[in-house]
C-alpha cells in the first residue's frame, strides 16, 4: 500500500519537473528572439545612417555639367526642322494638325470624313505616332494685342473729337454735316467701350489656370539604317533625311486634306516650344519659349532658315516637275490613242460611205424599184472594188495582171 503511494508521488514530480524543463526552454528561446531582432534593428540602422552619410558625401562632391544633363533627354538635338536622337540614328519630323467639330456634323459629313481617314490608314506606308499634348492657354499676348488696338481706337477717337470741336467753333460746317460727325464719333466711343469691357474679361479669364487646350501632332520617324550599307557622311544623311521625311509629311497633310483636317510641318522653333512644354508641363506657362529664346536658351538646337526654306522650294519644286511629267505622258498617251483612232476612221472612211449609200437605195427601194436599186448598189460595188475597198463587209485585194 505505502509502496504504491510513493510510486504515485514519484511520477507526479516527474511529471512536475518536465513541465518545468519545457517552459525553461520556451523562455530561453524567446529570449533569444528578442535579442537577435535587438541585434538586427541596431544593425539596420547602421546601414541606413552610413548610406545616408555616403549619399550626402556623393552629392557633395557630384558636378553635373552639360552633358550629365543630356543622359536625361531623349534627342540629342534640333537641326532642320527635325529632332535628332541617337546620335543621328533616328530623325523625327512633326505635322501639326487642326481638327474638325466632329460632333456638330451631319451624317452625310461625318461618313465623309471616316471614309478620309480610312483612305489615309491605307495610303501609310510607313510607321507614325499620334501625339496630343494638353497646354494651358496663356491669353496675355491676347490681352497686349488688344490693348495695342485700343490704344489706336483710343488716339483716333481723341482726334476725331479734336476735329468736332474745331468744327463748332468754325461755324462753317451746316448742321447735317455736324450730325455726321457726331453720329461717327458715337460709333467709335462704343467701339472704345466695347474693347475695354473685352480687355477687362480676358485679364479675368487669365486669371483662370484651368483654361487649357489640345494640340495634336504626328510625328514621322526616319532611320538612316533604311539607305543599307552606304557609305554617306553625316551631312548626306541628314540632307536625306531630310529630303524623305518632308516627302512623307506632305503626303500626310495631302491625305488628311481629304477628311478636313489641315496639317503644317512644325519648323524648329516650334519643335523647341513643343519639347519645352513636355518637359517642363508646369513652367512652360510662366517662361515661355519665346521668352527663352530672347534669353538666349537656344544652344540646345540649330536653325537655319535660308537653308530649309531652299530645300523646301527645291522639294516643291521637284515634286511639281515629276507631277507635271507624268500628266503629260498620260496626256499624251491619250491623244495618240485619239489620233490612231481618227486615223483609222479617215482610211475607212470610203467604206463607211458606200455602205451607208447602199443602206439608204435599200432603205428607199419601195419608191425607186428594184431595176434601179440593183443597177445603183452594183455601180457603188465596182466602185468600191475598182478601188480596192470592202463589198459586203469584204476587203477586196487588186492583182496584178501577169
Amino acid at each position: 500500500m505505502i509502496s504504491s503511494e510513493n510510486d504515485k508521488i514519484l511520477n507526479l514530480l516527474t511529471f512536475l519537473l518536465i513541465g518545468m524543463i519545457v517552459v525553461l526552454i520556451i523562455l530561453v528561446v524567446v529570449w533569444l528572439i528578442l535579442k537577435l531582432k535587438k541585434d538586427t534593428s541596431k544593425t539596420i540602422n547602421k546601414g541606413i545612417n552610413k548610406n545616408e552619410l555616403d549619399k550626402n558625401t556623393k552629392n557633395s562632391t557630384v558636378q553635373y555639367g552639360k552633358q550629365s544633363i543630356f543622359n536625361f533627354m531623349e534627342f540629342n538635338e534640333i537641326k532642320d526642322n527635325m529632332i535628332v536622337q541617337k546620335n543621328g540614328e533616328r530623325y523625327l519630323m512633326v505635322v501639326e494638325c487642326q481638327g474638325v467639330n466632329y460632333d456638330l456634323m451631319s451624317g452625310v459629313e461625318k461618313s465623309g470624313v471616316e471614309d478620309g481617314f480610312v483612305q489615309f490608314l491605307n495610303t501609310l506606308r510607313h510607321p507614325i505616332q499620334i501625339y496630343i499634348q494638353t497646354r494651358s492657354v496663356n491669353l496675355q499676348s491676347s490681352i497686349d494685342t488688344y490693348k495695342d488696338r485700343l490704344k489706336d481706337i483710343e488716339d483716333k477717337l481723341e482726334n476725331m473729337k479734336k476735329r468736332y470741336k474745331e468744327m463748332q467753333e468754325s461755324e462753317n460746317y451746316t448742321e447735317e454735316e455736324l450730325e455726321k460727325v457726331f453720329f461717327e464719333i458715337t460709333k467709335q466711343t462704343n467701339l472704345y467701350e466695347y474693347g475695354k469691357d473685352v480687355i477687362y474679361n480676358t485679364e479675368r479669364m487669365s486669371l483662370n489656370k484651368n483654361i487649357s487646350t489640345k494640340q495634336y501632332y504626328i510625328i514621322v520617324p526616319y532611320y538612316p539604317s533604311e539607305l543599307g550599307s552606304n557609305e554617306f557622311d553625316k551631312e548626306e544623311i541628314e540632307s536625306l533625311s531630310f529630303s524623305e521625311l518632308y516627302t512623307r509629311c506632305q503626303s500626310i497633310i495631302r491625305t488628311l486634306s481629304v477628311c478636313d483636317v489641315s496639317g503644317k510641318i512644325l519648323d524648329s522653333v516650334g519643335l523647341a516650344e513643343l519639347l519645352h512644354i513636355a518637359y517642363n508641363r508646369d513652367e512652360a506657362e510662366v517662361f515661355e519659349i519665346s521668352r527663352a529664346l530672347e534669353a538666349g536658351c537656344d544652344d540646345m538646337y540649330s536653325t537655319a532658315p535660308d537653308v530649309l526654306e531652299k530645300k523646301m522650294k527645291s522639294l516643291d519644286k521637284e515634286i511639281e516637275e515629276k507631277a507635271i511629267e507624268k500628266a503629260q505622258n498620260a496626256v499624251n498617251e491619250v491623244q495618240d490613242k485619239r489620233r490612231q483612232e481618227i486615223e483609222e476612221k479617215e482610211a475607212s472612211m470610203d467604206d463607211l460611205i458606200n455602205e451607208l449609200a447602199i443602206s439608204i437605195i435599200e432603205e428607199n427601194k419601195g419608191y425607186l424599184g428594184e431595176d434601179i436599186v440593183e443597177e445603183s448598189k452594183n455601180k457603188i460595188k465596182g466602185e468600191t472594188k475598182a478601188k480596192g475597198g470592202k463589198v459586203n463587209g469584204q476587203k477586196k485585194t487588186r492583182t496584178r495582171k501577169s
